[in-house]
């Protein structure tokens, strides 16, 4: 550990980083399968890159369109065989081939997405002109790795011409084992030495002339090439030197147009091994429940429900358990042997390079890491037997190299920190240690049994201590860690549990210095207390979400009740409006037929009952619209100062509205939604500020720039989870009202997922509403995902 490199080398064994690779690696579709190392970011910057890349992968696969990673190949040794002025065989350019295929999928999937993946379509570059390359070599290399005919004309014509040859001998030679089966072993033809032969039997054979070319293991069967079949056996052979030169030309050729994009070529793969990468990272968030770790500028580790990834990979039930860390400070984790401790020295250090890495780590949401480089582990037996050194004197030379390094930003743990040797030195050399690192600023973590230790870190406010849980009543860890206490080591209770004699437990407990007793008491109270604590904690918790629960089904109730007595209301409105209309239209047709034959009387009768019922048609569709009131800022109007096209305020339907008609006898005609009716100028008040339009015409000119996506906000959403779907409806019919009102164009509602009864139901209702919905579709990930429907509004 004499250097930085050397001392992350020794961390990452003692971390066991190579299974982390090795998980990645499983996940990965192209070589990296085979040859993964994981590369681990030397700065701030290269960690954020490497995690908003595996963020935008998983992104991609919860949206159901993963990375297009097929067909990826090893192409490595042939560049560098290419580079060499090599000729590439057909398989190696049919890999080079799939290469190209798999660069040039991945660059148009990453081009249709760039806002969505911006990190992957930036890194992920891949030059278009190996486009043209590609269709070259599909036009000369095949799937299997053949050169096809369409590379050459002469190619295709010699094998035109072998082929023919071939056909002619083998026609000959059925014709031949026909009339001769009788000297024949079997009634078929082989090959031996490149030539067509026939299997005679050995006591025949002097009866057919021909060349020999071999015989089986047995000798009873002697291979013969038939002597009237030499002469075109050897035109075959000529032509098959003949078609063997073509092609060989044929891949020379090939090779020297590949070699003119080697460092294209390189990039290219270097760009889906990335991309392969950071889909693996991206898979394993997926398959392990993980997340990916908030990267802070400070250098602090606060993680929530953290879990040791290698366990979790190995299908392990693990306890999830929280841990702070801060620079400058050092966490002393103390407990039983087996309890935990160093599984959660493991998880620090896990996490601050899986983070480093870009990778997810089994932790829940609000957890944090800083950048900490580099991070120095001690972690289980360091006995050197190559040096000669006992395991604290190898112990001791790790720690001199972990003093020398430690700094601000370096992130130190410490399994048993000075152990293994008289335990008075021992403890008093930790305290120092801890002391020393704590002051360079270091973050440290340790785990211990030294009192000594456990003591200093309760004095000082830089230390802190936390501890791995006993079950008195089982005898057993709980591995469920705690912050801010010290941890008993129960070295007698576990002794008990493996099953020492309880007269030697009790003749040990007799020797324990009083000091060592009063402290396990005192640790023993520490915990019963703490676990007193986190009881009384959960039953509030418990109580607290009860009552949230209870509040919240009366907000539920009350939207429901509130939503029934609106829509009884505009339904009872819109049958008086439509009952009115239907006076107005009768109306119509006798002022007509009046008109048709005047009578003077009768006409003016006529109007006023025209002009009752239009003014009472106001009246009500006033109500209904003011049943879902918006507040806005008005001002006094000047009566005088009114034009059309003017947008106003209409005290009298509580709605801003658009002046259409008018002055006229101290009145203006106005349009509110789909009403239109006279008002009286003093009920008019002028709009302070912007006023976004009732509805919104889309204005087409030419081609247009992509729509920004609207936020969903909790003025725009309306949540109906645990409502039955009669009264989610009429919830939703208000709501809508309300947003068309406020010319949003879209809607959020929740419903939950469950048996997608709700959802089904909610779903029919907004199919038959032409009044509000221009169309619906289910919530994408970022905005709720399949528990939200989105509602375009007209």
């Amino acid at each position: 550990m004499g250097s930085v490199n050397e001392a992350e080398h020794k961390t990452l064994a003692d971390l066991e980083w190579d299974q982390v690779e090795r998980a990645v690696a499983d996940r990965c579709r192209g070589p990296l399968r085979e040859r993964l190392t994981l590369p681990i970011a030397g700065s701030f910057e290269e960690a954020e890159r490497a995690l908003a890349e595996s963020k935008e992968a998983w992104t991609l696969i919860e949206r159901g369109e993963p990375l297009p990673l097929e067909g990826l190949r090893d192409i490595a040794a042939s560049l560098q065989h290419l580079e060499r002025e090599g000729v590439l065989e057909g398989s190696a350019l049919k890999d080079i081939r799939m290469t190209l295929r798999a660069a040039s999928s991945l660059r148009r999937f990453l081009a249709q997405r760039k806002e969505l993946a911006p990190y992957l379509h930036r890194i992920c570059a891949i030059d278009p002109t190996l486009d043209g390359l590609e269709e070259e070599l599909s036009l000369s290399v095949g799937d299997d790795g053949t050169i096809l005919d369409s590379a050459s004309a002469e190619l295709a014509r010699l094998r035109e011409e072998a082929g023919n040859l071939r056909g002619r001998i083998v026609r000959k030679l059925e014709d031949i084992i026909q009339k001769r089966s009788a000297i024949l072993q079997d009634s078929f033809y082989t090959i031996r030495e490149g030539r067509y032969v026939l299997p005679v039997r050995a006591d025949a054979h002097e009866r057919f002339h021909g060349i020999v070319h071999g015989s089986s293991s047995s000798g009873a069967t002697i291979f013969v090439e038939p002597r009237e079949l030499v002469e075109r056996g050897n035109r075959l052979k000529m032509a098959q030197a003949e078609l063997e030169r073509e092609e060989r030309r044929v891949l020379a050729a090939l090779s020297d147009l590949v070699r003119q994009y080697v460092a294209q070529l390189g990039a290219a793969a270097d760009a889906l091994n990335h991309a392969d990468l950071r889909n693996a990272s991206a898979r394993l968030a997926a398959e392990l429940d993980a997340s990916f770790v908030e990267l802070c500028e400070e250098p602090r580790i606060s993680l929530r429900q953290a879990r040791h990834p290698l366990l979790v990979m190995r299908g392990i039930d693990v306890v999830p358990n929280d841990l702070e860390l801060q620079g400058g400070q050092a966490l002393v984790i103390s407990g039983p042997n087996a309890g935990g401790k160093t599984v959660a020295l493991k998880v620090l250090g896990l996490t601050a390079l899986m983070t480093r890495a870009g990778l997810p780590v089994p932790v829940a949401d609000g957890s944090a890491c800083g950048f900490f480089s580099p991070v120095l582990a001690a972690v289980g037996d360091e006995q050197s037997l190559e040096r000669s050194l006992s395991t604290f004197s190898a112990h001791l030379v790790t720690l001199n190299s972990v003093l020398e390094l430690a700094r601000e930003r370096v992130l130190i743990l410490l399994d048993e920190l000075a152990g293994a040797t008289d335990p008075e030195a021992g403890a008093t050399l930790a305290c120092a240690i801890v002391k020393t690192l704590v002051a360079r600023n270091a973050a440290v973590a340790v785990t211990t049994h030294y009192e000594a230790l456990k003591a200093l870190a309760a004095e000082r406010e830089d230390m802190h201590n936390a501890a791995v849980g006993f079950d008195f009543d089982e005898m057993a860890p709980t591995f469920r860690l705690t912050m801010g206490v010290p941890g008993s080591s129960n070295a007698l209770d576990v002794a008990r549990r493996y099953g020492i004699p309880d007269d030697v437990i009790t003749d040990a407990r007799r020797m324990l210095p009083e000091h060592s007793q009063s402290f396990e008491k005192l640790v023993a109270k520490l915990e019963a207390a703490t676990k007193a604590a986190e009881r009384e904690k959960a039953t509030l918790e418990q109580e607290r979400a009860q009552l949230a629960e209870q509040r919240a089904k009366l907000d539920v109730r009350g939207q429901a009740l509130r939503a029934r007595e609106a829509k009884g209301l505009g339904v009872e409105a819109q049958r008086l409006v439509d009952r009115v209309r239907e006076i107005q239209k009768q109306l119509e047709q006798a002022k007509k037929a009046l008109r048709a034959r005047p009578e003077p009387a009768t006409i003016s009768a006529a109007d006023a009952a025209l002009s009752e019922g239009g003014a009472l048609l106001g009246d009500i569709d006033a109500h209904r619209l003011a049943l879902e009131p918006k507040p806005v800022e008005t001002t006094s109007l000047e009566p005088g100062a009114v034009r059309v096209g003017d947008r106003v305020w209409v005290e009298r339907l509580r709605s801003i509205a658009d002046v259409i008609e008018g002055p006229a006898r101290g009145k203006v005609r106005v349009s509110a939604g789909m009403m239109k009716l006279w008002v009286d100028l003093s009920d008019l008040r002028a709009l302070k500020g912007p006023v976004e339009p009732t509805r919104r015409e889309p204005k087409v000119t030419g081609a247009q720039p992509k729509a920004k996506r609207p936020i969903r906000t909790a003025d725009n959403t309306l949540d109906v989870r645990g409502l039955r779907a009669e009264e989610a409806i009429a919830l939703a019919e208000a709501f809508l009202d309300r947003m068309y009102g406020a010319a949003e164009p879209v809607a959020y509602i929740v419903h939950g997922i469950g048996s997608g009864a709700l959802r089904q139901a909610l779903h029919e209702h907004l199919t038959n509403d032409d009044t509000y919905v221009e169309g619906f579709r289910p919530a994408e990930q970022d905005e709720g995902g399949p528990q939200v429907t989105v509602v375009s509004l007209k």
